[in-house]
């Protein structure tokens, strides 16, 4: 079957004084004609991260597409059908940075009439994943590529920073109680802490990321970009802990599937799960803290139901690979002994975090709002913290407040001590070790 083209071509070979340059001007004429009805791509976007490489390419209709892999030396060949050669190359323009952990270059050109390449020139062998999403929210027609390393990424190795085992400085307390002869105050030898062999370890989870930007701010704050904050404020002051560590489900600007982050959670054993947020309401007065614990049955209020159902949203928003989702993650079930049990010591958590919090900024409400949140849908203690409404003008700026993100972050950490210590963990041998 002959193109538009070629039929015109042909035809114009048979007039008996069609030239050379007849058929240059129609095929010139027919080309452009092509490319002005040619999709233009709306946006692209790259999320470079440890754990993956994003690669999104957004326009307002389907596209057709085709992927191959190369080796010698390692490449991605990415085909789009119908598009407009200059929106890919603009979208693409100054995406890759130097520090993308597995694309280490990128060329786009004319493949051939109706197709653009993509050439991803790749930093070592990796394990690519592409497929679409529909229109959602803000974004129009999606084509995601992942970027994966071959082997997954422990979240434990993360852990190997901070030593299982600590003990105290010093044997005899203070330099100054150890120098001979201190006089009549000195104090008598004091035996060592003993060391510590169980680290509780603490899983804290940065809402939303990447892709899915979380609640935005009529300043422009992005949720994403706060809860980072606060959660790598978080985690620094309970690494400094003698005896508790942190994990980061997220520690860049990059879209983590719900499910995943339970995931990571579970896989260095975490005791306590804790999910930063910073919430939005339509009206701009509505302020305050909030804690959320995992319902059993229904939302504790229609406003805890509302907010769950926007926090559930974040796969849909954020995109998920659902062949791959469904490969990966076992529907998380519960029985009712272990979920009750699970619940209520996520209230008693969170109700000593949300007690710290008043003293940092007004409560929303003043106790523990229960809802489905799917990030809570774990075995072990789990609590959702909006550290402060998003959508008000006051707190926009005051979460944009370096010294106010320490005063949540202190404020999370004195509630989970609070609670560690009238619900020690189980006893347990330590994760891992570097020793």
């Amino acid at each position: 079957m002959f193109s538009k083209i070629q039929k015109r071509l042909i035809a114009c070979a048979r007039l008996p004084r069609c030239s050379a340059l007849g058929a240059v001007l129609i095929l010139s004429n027919s080309l452009l004609a092509a490319e002005l009805s040619s999709e233009s791509i709306r946006a692209i976007r790259v999320w470079p991260a440890q754990d993956y490489t994003r690669v999104t390419v957004e326009s307002g209709q389907p596209l057709k597409h085709n992927l191959l892999r190369l080796r010698n030396p390692e490449r991605l060949v990415l085909d789009l059908e119908n598009v407009d050669l200059q929106s890919v190359q603009q979208g693409f323009s100054d995406k890759v940075s130097t520090n993308d952990p597995y694309i280490a270059n990128l060329r786009v050109g004319r493949f051939k009439p109706g197709v653009v390449r993509v050439v991803l020139d790749l930093k070592g062998e990796v394990k690519p994943q592409i497929f679409t999403l529909a229109p959602i929210g803000e974004y129009g027609h999606r084509l995601v590529l992942d970027i994966y390393p071959i082997e997954p990424l422990d979240p434990i190795l993360a852990l190997l920073q901070k030593r299982e085992l600590k003990t105290a400085p010093g044997i005899f307390g203070t330099p100054d109680e150890q120098k001979p002869g201190a006089g009549p105050g000195i104090k008598q030898p004091q035996p060592a802490s003993p060391p510590v062999d169980r680290l509780v370890t603490i899983a804290v989870d940065a809402g939303h990321g990447g892709e899915d930007p979380g609640a935005r701010g009529r300043r422009g704050t992005r949720e994403k970009h706060v809860t980072l904050t606060i959660a790598r404020k978080l985690k620094s002051l309970i690494d400094a802990e003698p005896d508790m560590r942190a994990m980061l489900t997220r520690d860049g600007d990059y879209f983590i599937e719900l499910g995943a982050r339970v995931e990571k959670a579970q896989l260095v054993k975490a005791d306590l799960f804790v999910s930063i947020h910073a919430d939005a309401f339509i009206k701009s007065h509505v302020r305050g803290s909030s804690v959320f614990a995992l319902s059993e049955r229904g939302a504790s209020s229609t406003a805890a139901q509302w907010l769950a159902r926007g926090e559930n949203r974040a796969d849909l928003i954020g995109g998920v690979n659902v062949a791959r989702k469904r490969d990966r993650y076992l529907q998380m079930t519960l029985n009712d002994l272990s979920l009750t049990a699970q619940v209520n010591d996520s209230l008693k958590l969170a109700r000593a975090v949300l007690g710290e919090l008043g003293g940092v900024n007004p409560l929303h409400k003043g106790s523990v709002e229960q809802a489905g949140f799917a990030v809570l849908k774990s075995p072990i203690p789990s609590i959702l913290v909006e550290t402060a409404f998003i959508s008000n003008p006051d707190e926009e700026t005051r979460l944009n407040d370096a010294a106010y993100q320490e005063k949540i972050a202190r404020a999370i950490l004195r509630g989970v001590k609070s609670y560690i210590a009238k619900n020690p963990p189980l006893s347990r041998s330590t994760l891992a070790s570097i020793r």
